[in-house]
């Protein structure tokens, strides 16, 4: 099996596609790669970094890969620098991925109830348009509000449900406590352990795990509980290991419990 992971390379702070690649590839498949943007560090607590976007390259670099025939069975979407990369990777989903592949948009806008950097409206009016082509969407709390203008996650997920077949809030912090909400046959939810602060490059962690283990043919419940049970145990030992939480969760130490069981229910 063939996977496409889409997303910026920061070179230092274990993020988007150095978390990806690993990730996915350990999952047991191959993991291709179109960086998006070239950063120094990742932009959530450095100052003073660089940026490069690679618009013109991306472009490039798929000509070239239509000559060799590639095809994909899973294509992931993550940090995006621009509309225009938006729609390119639209034609990067018609040109690349195989009949009855998965397409899994990973909507990158902010967190803490607002942007990052460079995003407005405009903009996730522009992802909107992305993760109706998705069959999968894993937004953060906060994406979630962007993309539908409410906090309530019941109606956030019927929205997101009217774009895109399975969408999936990733951390849904509610009264009733921590939750996975996502849709399924109807609302579901997965109720995960809560853990205090912000821990940059988690949710790349999620996206490339779930992506493995939708790709390897597990269920989307089986996924999900896979992948939300590898990630807070990342960031537990994070919490314990890691004293700047700018340089990403030690995944690393974490990943074989989580290969051994999707190596139990995978096809």
């Amino acid at each position: 099996m063939r996977v496409l992971a889409i997303n910026d390379i920061s070179c230092v702070g274990k993020c988007s596609l150095t978390v990806a690649l690993p990730v996915l590839s350990a999952c047991g498949v191959t993991c291709d790669i179109l960086p998006t943007a070239l950063l120094s560090t990742h932009t959530g607590g450095f100052t003073g970094y660089t940026f490069l976007g690679l618009d013109d390259e991306m472009q490039k670099i798929c000509d070239h890969w239509e000559t060799l025939g590639l095809r994909y069975d899973l294509i992931y979407s993550g940090y995006l620098g621009s509309r225009a990369q938006i729609d390119f990777v639209k034609d990067v989903k018609r040109r690349f991925l195989k009949e009855n592949g998965i397409f899994v948009v990973d909507p990158v806008l902010g967190d803490n109830f607002t942007f990052y950097k460079g995003f407005d409206e405009a903009f996730a009016e522009q992802m909107r348009s992305l993760c109706a082509e998705a069959d999968y969407i894993v937004p953060n709390e906060t994406e979630s509000y962007l993309l539908t203008g409410t906090r309530d996650f019941s109606e956030a997920l019927e929205k997101l449900s009217a774009l895109c077949p399975h969408p999936v809030i990733t951390g849904a912090d509610t009264k009733d406590g921590y939750f996975i909400y996502y849709a399924d046959g109807g609302e579901q939810k997965l109720p995960i352990p809560r853990c205090d602060g912000s821990y940059h490059g988690a949710g790349d962690v999620f996206a490339s795990a779930f992506s493995g283990c939708l790709v390897r043919g597990l269920p989307l419940g089986q996924a999900l509980s896979l992948t939300a049970d590898f990630c807070y145990r990342s960031i537990v030992r994070t919490q314990k290991e890691v004293p700047d939480r700018r340089y990403g969760l030690n995944y690393e130490r974490e990943i074989l419990p989580f290969l051994e069981q999707l190596e139990k229910y995978a096809r």
